[in-house]
């Protein structure tokens, strides 16, 4: 997985909320713009970032996509800042010796 698309991704206000959005399930472009004062187009651009990042995949559904999250690149995220935050507990650990 590249970080550096996944925390540019990250770093937008409006894709972090559709994350949020995204954690209680699948959802429509259409449904996901209803929670934005943003056109359909710009909706459109900040869930080709997400996917793009490896956050979100989408699935045809009849004439409708939805949107999901990607767990595993999260899970992945999630691990690796765990483990920085291990190694800097450690670190200040052995510099307090």
């Amino acid at each position: 997985m590249g970080f550096q698309k996944t925390f540019k991704a990250l770093s937008d206000s409006t894709r972090r909320k559709i994350l949020n959005l995204l954690k209680h399930g699948s959802l429509s472009a259409g449904e996901i713009g209803q929670h934005f004062d943003m056109t359909g187009a710009t909706i459109s651009h900040h869930l080709s970032i997400l996917k793009d990042a490896g956050l979100v995949t989408d699935e045809k559904r009849g004439k409708y996509v939805y949107y999901e999250l990607n767990l595993s690149v999260l899970e992945e995220i999630i691990n690796w800042l765990q483990d920085f935050k291990e190694d800097l507990s450690y670190e200040k650990n052995d510099q307090e010796k």
